[in-house]
């Protein structure tokens, strides 16, 4: 079984506000409720994932997750928020037996749709509770945090609260990616953090401040770093990843984290859930502890530059500590409301 690659764009706002349709066609396929016990094989013969996550990030990962499971995997790629309405759609009758999510909110969706199976108490327990369900549906493998990049040329106090964006000296001089499953989350958090109406307050003046649209946070930070903008939104281990091909003393965009709570320091996971009913549960549950393994976790903090979030592996990046960061304190499951962010966005006139 293949598939290719699907694309994110004109895709993702479509798919994450048809999730509650999605979730009641899948709660009911045939007169079954979703999640219902499949008749189990003679055996875990192969391993079927949706991922949220690229092909070309991960797929060597993969290749080593087959050797750990002594399973076939079998991939499907495409956009997490779209793979999660897919699944609530296919309910119990999926061939998924494992999700790969980009990000916490695609299975928070899932989790609370019930197309869910609880996970380990030791897998759960590798990891620190922020970063995994409060119901053990789902734990996270890697960590990313937002940060402000600047031009180290252009600004001399770069701002360390994503509230200081909406002030006047800026105007006209920060970049963003609007459409990127980032920045939605981020404004998901600031959602669960401080309510809807704080949070329409700030788009609205964030907009009124004329910030410069990007497609991707890539594009951002090479415009930050080419001084076209002065200040850029982005996720940091982009930052991490140019300097590692270019060079760190080559760049002129610098990194600020926001201070302890701030809104603009959530830290997004990716993560991964097994699908409830599964026929490969012991495989599944095989692969979501090579995730955390030693193994894996080296994989992520070196070749993807995020943040790894168990087995006490430590980055090449010298990253600020997470605890030192000072995530807010969001329950990451809430991220699932993503049709009311992008309701927002397009309100605000920024999607």
């Amino acid at each position: 079984m293949s598939w290719s690659r699907t694309t994110r764009a004109g895709v993702l706002a479509v798919t994450a506000l048809s999730l509650p349709l999605l979730a009641a066609c899948g709660d009911d396929a045939d007169g079954k409720a979703a999640g219902a016990a499949k008749e189990p094989a003679a055996q875990d013969s192969s391993l079927v994932v949706y991922s949220g996550r690229s092909e070309d990030l991960i797929a060597p990962l993969l290749k080593d997750l087959e050797k750990a499971t002594g399973a076939k995997v079998e991939v499907r790629y495409g956009d997490s928020a779209e793979l999660a309405a897919q699944l609530l759609e296919e309910g119990d009758k999926t061939k998924a037996d494992l999700f790969f999510s980009q990000d916490a909110g695609a299975l928070g969706a899932l989790g609370k749709n019930g197309r869910l199976a609880e996970l380990p108490q030791k897998s759960l327990d590798a990891v620190d509770e922020t970063f995994r369900a409060d119901d053990g549906m789902w734990v996270g493998v890697s960590g990313r945090a937002r940060v402000i990049a600047y031009n180290g040329d252009k600004v001399k106090d770069a701002p360390v609260s994503v509230n200081d964006l909406t002030k006047p000296q800026w105007k006209g001089k920060i970049g963003y990616a609007p459409t990127n499953a980032s920045f939605q989350a981020f404004v998901t958090g600031m959602r669960v953090m401080q309510g809807d109406d704080a949070t329409r307050a700030w788009l609205k003046d964030f907009k009124a401040n004329e910030p410069q649209v990007y497609e991707k946070n890539g594009a951002v930070l090479d415009a930050v770093d080419a001084g076209k903008a002065e200040l850029g939104l982005i996720n940091h281990y982009y930052w991490y990843e140019k300097a590692a091909e270019v060079g760190e003393d080559k760049l002129k965009a610098k990194l600020s984290f926001p201070t302890k709570g701030d809104p603009g320091a959530l830290v997004n996971v990716a993560g991964v859930g097994i699908l409830k009913g599964t026929d490969a549960d012991a495989a599944a549950r095989k692969a979501v502890e090579f995730l955390l393994s030693e193994q894996a976790q080296t994989y992520f903090a070196d070749e993807t530059h995020e943040y790894p979030l168990a087995a006490g592996v430590s980055s090449k990046d010298e990253l600020p500590a997470l605890d030192s960061i000072g995530t807010p304190e969001v329950d990451l499951s809430k991220l699932e409301s993503l049709d009311v962010t992008l309701g927002m966005l397009q309100e605000a006139g920024m999607v």
